[in-house]
């Protein structure tokens, strides 16, 4: 199910995979667009990507990953802090779903560091992701950490009896982008309830985009960002695997915006965030031109690779962005975590010694470029899914206009029928 309301209504909630229960008692209030009403994904529009996605082109196509999105708007006019106006949320990304949350092996890496995921230690050392990836502004991590760590606690069962807490409970990875221009960020409006129906509601299969969960407050080369995603399935020897991105888009200028290699950036040079003027005509909102900003990269994939070559693979993500024009400034949070939902059990195998399936790394190659081409789509589908959103001090940030897209793309060649 999926949800839309003016967005200076009241709170949003994107209910996709949300309990029945909870469910019906949101659609009292909420009004509800069927899923085939939403806007079209970048594919949709004729921009040409390299690879073959999954039937849902988005990370659950790897089995058993589950996203979950909580999206609040609410207010409008000038901004009070701590009571907006509100365009945040938070997004769940679960390895194996909320119901069997059994470690994964894992990898993170850091393209530029002025940003937050935690948890990284563990990964690092342990080479295991233990829980769901939880995505979303930066003054809200403290939050949604607390979050997972009463979810574990509730849900994991008696304690071990020395005092250790359940291991889902112990070191949640969360991770963030900042959306202070849209948002009221200091007022902190995640709140512990929000983050676990993030995590309780999600589910496989269609995954929203744009406006929703962590990314409803984000921008992105200036344009309106978000949540994006996609995937590609590939053959390996007589193998076939999936490989699944989702991002959480918040990074950089116009200028450097490219879109399957054309510089859509310089060549629509107006529609930059805006403000109203004295005189009530519009004017450039002063939001950081530069752009820095950040982007949180989750990578998912089923064959089966151990942490270090995960760790290759979601170095692959910066190849990705370069793509689409990033090149991770001093100041940008860029920042991948990547896990395989192979060799199940393994990483909590009691046996002294534990049976893996592993690629040789001679066989990565089609990983790595599923990667790349999966990461570069999913920034672009969260541009295409976004829309026009009005914040906080009545800042507006367009949408990446479709009609002016795809006539760029023509002109050079570009657009796939």
């Amino acid at each position: 199910m999926r949800t839309h309301l003016p967005q200076n209504g009241p709170r949003r909630l994107s209910t996709t995979g949300v309990p029945a229960a909870v469910a019906t008692a949101l659609v009292a209030f909420l009004v509800v667009t069927p899923v085939d009403a939403q806007a079209p994904r970048a594919r949709d529009l004729g921009v040409p990507f390299e690879g073959s996605p999954g039937p849902f082109n988005a990370i659950t196509d790897v089995a058993g990953v589950e996203v979950g999105h909580v999206s609040l708007v609410r207010g409008s006019g000038p901004r009070v802090v701590g009571q907006g106006p509100v365009r945040t949320g938070v997004t769940a990304v679960w390895p194996r779903g909320n119901e069997t949350p059994d470690p994964v092996f894992a990898a993170w890496f850091s393209l530029n560091g002025d940003g937050e995921m935690t948890g990284t230690t563990w990964v690092e050392d342990s080479g295991l992701l233990e829980g769901p990836v939880m995505i979303t502004n930066t003054l809200n991590v403290g939050i949604v950490h607390h979050a997972v760590v009463r979810w574990g606690v509730t849900r994991s069962g008696d304690w071990d009896g020395v005092g250790y807490p359940p291991w889902l409970a112990s070191l949640p990875v969360v991770a963030e982008t900042w959306d202070g221009t849209l948002n009221d960020i200091l007022g902190q409006h995640v709140t512990v309830e929000d983050a676990l129906l993030a995590m309780d509601g999600a589910t496989g299969g269609s995954v929203d985009e744009g406006n929703v969960g962590g990314g409803t407050g984000m921008i992105c080369h200036r344009f309106k960002g978000g949540i994006g995603t996609s995937s590609r399935v590939i053959a390996v020897d007589d193998a076939t695997y999936t490989v699944g991105v989702l991002v959480q888009c918040n990074y950089g200028s116009r200028e450097q915006l490219r879109v399957a290699g054309v510089p859509v950036g310089t060549e629509i040079p107006d529609l930059l965030p805006e403000r109203p003027g004295p005189n009530g005509s519009p004017v450039e909102a002063d939001d950081r031109a530069d752009r820095e900003g950040s982007i949180i990269v989750v990578v998912a994939t089923d064959a089966p690779v151990l942490p270090h070559q995960l760790e290759r693979i979601a170095t692959r993500v910066s190849l990705g962005l370069g793509r689409n024009g990033s090149t991770s400034g001093n100041g940008s949070g860029d920042i991948f975590m990547a896990f395989s939902t192979a060799n199940r059990g393994a990483a909590r195998e009691r046996a002294a010694v534990a049976g893996l399936e592993v690629l040789a790394n001679e066989r990565l190659n089609p990983i790595f470029s599923a990667t790349v081409q999966a990461t570069e789509e999913a920034v672009v589908n969260a541009m295409v899914a976004a829309e026009t959103m009005t914040g906080a001090d009545d800042v507006t940030v367009h949408r990446l206009p479709h009609d002016r897209l795809r006539e760029i793309l023509r002109s050079y060649n570009r657009l796939r029928r």
